[in-house]
This record gives C-alpha cells, structure tokens and sequence, in this order.
C-alpha cells in the first residue's frame, strides 16, 4: 500500500508543477486540475496516517524507558493512536480500490410489472413513486422517457432517467426483483396476494462511450397509441429501433417529435448495450458478485414489500425496516447506505485486507 501511495503523491507534486507551467492553457490546466482533485483526498489521508503511525512508533519506543510515569502517557498515547491509525490504514485502501467509472453518471432506470398482472402494474407505477421521491429528496430530476400504462394507475412498462450528481452510486443497488405483498385493491375476499416487479438501473453513456453503426440497426416508425380525439398523433412519431447483432427492441413514443423518440430510443439502447458489457467484464472478474434482474418470478427477489406487516426486507443485506409508509415515500437511504457499506467491505475483502476492529475477541 505504502508503495502504491509513494506514486500517487509523486504524480500529485508533478501536476502542480505542470499547473503552474501551464497556467496560460486552459484545456490542459482543466485536464491536469481534474486529475489532481482525484488524488487530492488520498494524498490528504496518506499525509495523516504517516504522522499518525509515526507519532505511534515514538510512542511505542518510549516504552522502553526505565520511567512509570512515561510509560503511563506513552501507553496512553499507544491506546489513542493505535485504532486511528486502523481506521487510516482502512480509509486508505478503501481510496485505493478501483472505482466504478459509472459511479458518477446520470441513470436510467427501467421498471417493469413482472407476475401478478394488475396489482404487479399498480406496484411498478408505486416504485416509479417511490424513485421520483427519493430523487427529489437528492435534489435530482427525474424525466419520462417511454411508459406503456394499463389505464387504471399502473404500468406494464416505464423508462425514465434520473440525472445528479452520484445518481448511478446511489441507485445502482436498486436492480432487481422487488416482491409485494398486500390485498390489492381488486380483492375482494380480503386474500393476500404476492406479485413482483423488476427494476434495472442502467448507466446512462455517451455516444463515445458505445457507438452503434447505422447497419446494426432497423428503425421503424409508427403512430404514437394514446388517448383519441385531439390527442390522436396525425403523423408517424414514435420510433422502434432493433439492434440487429442482439435482437434488442426500444420503441419510444412519448415525445412528439420522431427526432426526439429516435434520440431517447438510442440512449436507452445505448446503455444497456453498455450495461451488457459491463456485466461480461464484471463476470470475468468475479463470477460470484454478479448483479442481474432475472426473470421476474416469485422465488428472485432482492427486497419484499409486506404491507400487512408495515415491513420492508433486503434479502440481501438481511435487513428489515418497519415503516413502510416512509419507505414508499423515498426514504431508501436505510438500505442504501447499507447496501454500500456491505460493497466497500466486499471489495476490501478482495484485497485480503482485514479490518481489526472487525476480529472475534
């Protein structure tokens, strides 16, 4: 580790020369500041944990002083600094582990009624709820990009983008199948019913992060279906795009510009097409810590809305909260939080690095 920081704070002392030499270019002064800031916050925290393991060694020497009253304060001192210096030593490694390139992109999120026909639909239009909540919480934006509805509330099917800062980090624990588990509103002997709703929270990517040559595509236009009278869409409008390679097929129709359906389409193809990749490298790496929505069926699930019992569970996590309401709401940081914790620990794991404080006494 000592020596992976060594380079850091190398390159870190060469690009505030190069600013200073470079002062008059603002493309390369915007470029070497960028790089910079990503190391700003290690060479910050390495800087501290060698004063701290420093201050820890004189303490330790002083041990050995014939002195009861200096072995009381450098025993002290020893009990102070031993768990910062872990704590450091963790911060550290955690800053040194490869981050998600996605982590600081834009998402689209797509969300779609799996088994339980129409209470599946209303839960969908619920997520779709629950997200928009949770967004404007974060002071995000949140827009509609495609949604096929089943006129009563739900959705069979709806894509839209949440843009802000961190979005893809926060949201992209999100994926999966999600299960309810209520008396719908249709029942009427009062049966508790189970049904299921598959989210997939995709990267959203520039066109020079995954290009899509015109031969791989077969774009068809079509009119728009919706309400009737002033409403009906005279022209052809909405766009089906088929990736050829995949099979893959986005239709948009929201918008009533054909340019504008076509444009989302693209974006939407792009990143799953992006997500795909993504996975197959992910998998390479490490086959156990897939991420995949699945088919929608009862027994995958990564959470459980059981609202007879107010109680929301991440099977994941093994963690259970008790106000639904405020779930449903938005108030998603619970889960997330942990959710993140358990990743960061995972990927330390990874590196075979042990937190102390986390040993068995």
């Amino acid at each position: 580790m000592l020596e992976n920081l060594a380079s850091i704070e190398a390159r870190y002392a060469e690009l505030n020369k190069l600013l200073e030499q470079n002062a008059a270019d603002y493309q390369k002064v915007a470029e070497y500041a960028k790089e910079r800031s990503s190391l700003e916050q290690i060479v910050i925290k390495a800087e501290e944990y060698r004063k701290t393991i420093n201050n820890l060694q004189e303490a330790r020497d002083l041990l050995s002083i014939d002195d009861p009253e200096i072995h009381e304060l450098a025993q002290a001192d020893i009990t102070e600094l031993e768990p910062r210096a872990n704590q450091l030593e963790k911060e550290l490694k955690n800053l040194l582990l490869p981050s998600d390139p996605r982590d600081s992109h834009n998402v689209i999120v797509e969300i779609r009624a799996g088994t339980g026909g129409d209470e599946a639909a209303l839960f969908a239009a619920e997520l779709m709820r629950m997200y928009t909540h949770y967004a404007e919480s974060r002071k995000w934006s949140v827009e509609i990009l495609s949604s096929s509805d089943i006129g009563i509330g739900g959705f069979k099917e709806v894509i839209f983008t949440v843009k802000g800062d961190g979005a893809y980090s926060r949201l992209k624990y999100e994926s999966g199948v999600h299960r309810v588990q209520r008396i719908p509103v249709t029942e009427s002997s009062g049966r508790i019913h189970t049904s299921t709703v598959t989210v997939a929270v995709l990267a959203e990517v520039e066109e020079v992060d995954i290009q899509i040559p015109e031969s791989d595509l077969t774009i068809d236009v079509f009119r728009s279906s919706g309400a009737g009278g002033q409403n009906v869409q005279k022209n052809s409008t909405a766009v089906r795009l088929t990736h050829l390679p995949t099979g893959m097929v986005v239709a948009c129709q929201d918008e009533r510009s054909q340019l504008q359906n076509k444009l989302r389409a693209l974006s939407i193809l792009r990143a799953r097409l992006f997500e795909i990749e993504q996975q197959k490298r992910q998998d390479e790496r490490d086959a156990d810590r897939r991420s995949q929505v699945g088919s929608g069926e009862r027994s995958e699930k990564i959470r459980t809305y059981n609202f007879p019992q107010s109680r929301v569970t991440d099977h994941r996590i093994n963690y259970s909260n008790y106000n639904i309401n405020g779930v449903m709401n938005g108030d998603l940081d619970p889960f997330i939080d942990e959710l993140s914790m358990r990743d960061e620990t995972d990927r330390l794991s990874a590196t075979g690095y042990e937190d102390p404080n986390d040993q068995d006494h």
